[in-house]
Protein backbone atom coordinates (compact mmCIF):
# COMPACT_ATOMS: atom_id res chain seq x y z
CA UNK A 1 0.00 0.00 0.00
CA UNK A 2 1.34 3.48 -0.29
CA UNK A 3 1.06 4.67 3.18
CA UNK A 4 2.19 2.01 5.73
CA UNK A 5 1.23 4.36 8.37
CA UNK A 6 -2.56 4.67 7.67
CA UNK A 7 -5.15 2.37 7.75
CA UNK A 8 -6.63 2.02 3.74
CA UNK A 9 -9.49 3.64 6.05
CA UNK A 10 -7.64 6.90 6.83
CA UNK A 11 -6.72 6.75 2.94
CA UNK A 12 -10.46 6.38 2.06
CA UNK A 13 -11.34 9.76 4.76
CA UNK A 14 -12.87 7.74 6.93
CA UNK A 15 -16.75 7.40 7.94
CA UNK A 16 -17.44 10.39 5.23
CA UNK A 17 -15.41 8.86 2.80
CA UNK A 18 -16.94 5.25 2.94
CA UNK A 19 -20.00 6.59 3.08
CA UNK A 20 -19.64 9.33 0.02
CA UNK A 21 -17.83 6.32 -2.02
CA UNK A 22 -21.24 3.77 -1.24
CA UNK A 23 -23.38 6.69 -1.45
CA UNK A 24 -22.38 7.65 -4.77
CA UNK A 25 -21.84 4.20 -6.04
CA UNK A 26 -25.64 2.88 -5.13
CA UNK A 27 -26.58 6.50 -6.89
CA UNK A 28 -25.07 5.26 -10.12
CA UNK A 29 -26.74 2.35 -9.37
CA UNK A 30 -30.14 3.45 -8.93
CA UNK A 31 -30.16 6.04 -11.94
CA UNK A 32 -27.83 4.96 -14.39
CA UNK A 33 -28.67 3.12 -17.74
CA UNK A 34 -25.46 1.18 -17.87
CA UNK A 35 -26.48 -0.07 -14.31
CA UNK A 36 -30.19 -1.52 -15.23
CA UNK A 37 -29.13 -5.62 -15.11
CA UNK A 38 -27.55 -5.35 -11.64
CA UNK A 39 -30.15 -2.49 -10.03
CA UNK A 40 -32.50 -5.13 -10.93
CA UNK A 41 -31.40 -8.00 -8.88
CA UNK A 42 -31.49 -5.14 -5.79
CA UNK A 43 -34.55 -4.09 -3.45
CA UNK A 44 -36.55 -1.59 -4.13
CA UNK A 45 -35.31 0.62 -1.57
CA UNK A 46 -31.51 0.42 -1.78
CA UNK A 47 -31.46 1.88 2.13
CA UNK A 48 -30.39 -1.51 3.85
CA UNK A 49 -27.74 -2.45 0.57
CA UNK A 50 -26.09 0.99 1.28
CA UNK A 51 -25.27 0.15 4.83
CA UNK A 52 -24.45 -3.43 4.84
CA UNK A 53 -22.44 -2.52 1.78
CA UNK A 54 -20.76 0.76 4.07
CA UNK A 55 -20.16 -1.69 7.45
CA UNK A 56 -18.41 -3.95 5.20
CA UNK A 57 -16.15 -1.50 3.72
CA UNK A 58 -15.54 0.01 7.05
CA UNK A 59 -14.72 -2.90 8.36
CA UNK A 60 -12.91 -4.48 5.50
CA UNK A 61 -10.76 -1.00 4.99
CA UNK A 62 -9.61 -1.13 8.66
CA UNK A 63 -12.00 1.17 10.34
CA UNK A 64 -14.62 -0.04 13.43
CA UNK A 65 -15.48 -3.62 13.00
CA UNK A 66 -19.33 -3.49 13.07
CA UNK A 67 -20.70 -5.48 10.12
CA UNK A 68 -18.47 -8.34 11.99
CA UNK A 69 -19.88 -7.70 15.57
CA UNK A 70 -23.12 -7.48 14.32
CA UNK A 71 -23.66 -9.55 11.13
CA UNK A 72 -20.96 -12.06 11.52
CA UNK A 73 -18.07 -13.20 8.81
CA UNK A 74 -18.72 -11.49 5.79
CA UNK A 75 -19.01 -14.96 3.69
CA UNK A 76 -19.27 -13.23 0.86
CA UNK A 77 -19.98 -15.68 -1.27
CA UNK A 78 -22.73 -17.17 0.38
CA UNK A 79 -24.38 -14.02 0.81
CA UNK A 80 -24.33 -13.74 -2.65
CA UNK A 81 -25.37 -17.52 -3.59
CA UNK A 82 -29.27 -16.32 -3.71
CA UNK A 83 -29.08 -13.90 -6.84
CA UNK A 84 -27.92 -14.41 -10.09
CA UNK A 85 -24.64 -12.96 -11.01
CA UNK A 86 -23.32 -12.95 -14.54
CA UNK A 87 -20.95 -11.28 -16.25
CA UNK A 88 -23.28 -8.75 -17.25
CA UNK A 89 -24.17 -8.04 -13.48
CA UNK A 90 -20.44 -8.33 -12.03
CA UNK A 91 -19.20 -5.94 -14.84
CA UNK A 92 -22.26 -3.26 -14.13
CA UNK A 93 -21.22 -3.37 -10.51
CA UNK A 94 -17.70 -2.85 -11.06
CA UNK A 95 -18.44 -0.03 -13.75
CA UNK A 96 -20.16 1.79 -10.71
CA UNK A 97 -17.71 1.66 -8.50
CA UNK A 98 -15.17 2.31 -10.82
CA UNK A 99 -16.70 5.83 -11.72
CA UNK A 100 -17.90 6.33 -7.88
CA UNK A 101 -14.05 5.96 -7.18
CA UNK A 102 -13.02 8.14 -10.44
CA UNK A 103 -14.98 11.02 -8.64
CA UNK A 104 -13.75 10.28 -5.41
CA UNK A 105 -10.33 13.33 -4.16
CA UNK A 106 -8.16 10.17 -3.01
CA UNK A 107 -4.55 9.13 -3.60
CA UNK A 108 -4.15 7.45 -7.55
CA UNK A 109 -2.56 4.41 -5.83
CA UNK A 110 -5.20 4.20 -3.35
CA UNK A 111 -8.10 4.20 -5.91
CA UNK A 112 -5.99 2.03 -8.21
CA UNK A 113 -5.52 -0.39 -5.42
CA UNK A 114 -9.21 -0.57 -4.73
CA UNK A 115 -10.31 -0.93 -8.53
CA UNK A 116 -8.08 -3.83 -8.86
CA UNK A 117 -9.55 -5.17 -5.53
CA UNK A 118 -12.97 -4.67 -6.58
CA UNK A 119 -12.68 -5.84 -10.03
CA UNK A 120 -11.03 -9.57 -8.25
CA UNK A 121 -14.35 -9.47 -5.97
CA UNK A 122 -16.81 -9.11 -8.83
CA UNK A 123 -14.93 -11.91 -10.57
CA UNK A 124 -15.17 -14.03 -7.51
CA UNK A 125 -19.07 -13.40 -6.63
CA UNK A 126 -19.83 -14.53 -10.57
CA UNK A 127 -22.37 -17.69 -10.21
CA UNK A 128 -24.11 -18.06 -13.68
CA UNK A 129 -22.55 -19.07 -16.60
CA UNK A 130 -23.12 -17.45 -19.46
Amino acid sequence: MIDSEHSLYELLGGETGVRKLVDRFYDLMDSAPEAAEIRAIHPKSLKQSREKLFLFLTGWSGGPQTYIETRGHPALRMRHAPFSIGETESSQWEWCMHKALDEMEIHEQVREYLKGHFSGATKFLRNRAE
